[in-house]
């Protein structure tokens, strides 16, 4: 079939069709920290925050997400086995929100500016927010301490998932996202928006 007479649409629906046997991603990598009951998994950034790093020869969890992003996508509903898949879910809810942004960046270096930025948007929640979608399955921060750990540690992924998401994205730094990647910006991860729907970020 020729790709560039596929419509997003018919894309989106034959790719839900193909992946259906897909039995869902759950992360092998582990922590011995957590924030709430979302493990604090090791990165490897270059940004500051709480996080353990990693070499760059290794993977972690913004590889896992990108790396299974597409087919999970399409879940409605996803089984927790344990602290490390919260931070698997809020990742994926974030990415949907970034390839919304992206929609509206002309190039790479205008969407690296625009996920950078909005990684440290107050809009956006995190575990115990009132508006955070997925609360019951969630602990809020214990206390100030690790109110302040946990805001910290998710700057710190947003941060570096809006970079290496724009690696994927961008085929050509001077043009815009793939549609191959943007088409999924209207999916709901477990049938959740990670920001109340019309709020602009």
């Amino acid at each position: 079939m020729d790709s560039s007479n596929v419509s997003r649409d018919s894309f989106e629906d034959s790719f839900e069709v193909n992946f259906k046997p897909y039995n869902g991603h759950h992360t092998e990598l582990t922590s011995d920290v957590s924030v709430g009951n979302m493990a604090m998994l090791p990165l490897k950034t270059r940004f500051k925050g709480p996080a353990e790093r990693l070499a760059s020869n290794e993977v972690d969890i913004i590889d896992e997400v990108l790396l299974h992003f597409k087919p999970s996508v399409f879940f409605k509903s996803y089984e927790i086995k344990g602290d490390a898949d919260r931070t698997f879910i809020y990742l994926m809810l974030y990415t949907v929100e970034c390839l919304k942004k992206l929609t509206k960046s002309p190039n790479k270096a205008a969407g690296v500016k625009d996920l950078l930025m909005m990684a440290f948007h107050e809009k956006i929640p995190m575990p115990g927010d009132p508006d955070f979608p997925l609360n019951q399955n969630y602990q809020k921060p214990a206390n100030t301490t690790e109110y302040l750990k946990m805001r910290a540690y998710l700057e710190q992924l947003r941060q570096e998932l809006g970079v290496r998401l724009c690696d994927r994205c961008f085929d050509k730094p001077d043009e815009k996202a793939s549609k191959w990647w943007v088409c999924f910006a209207r999916r709901r991860f477990m049938g959740k928006n990670l920001v109340y729907p019309g709020t602009v970020l």
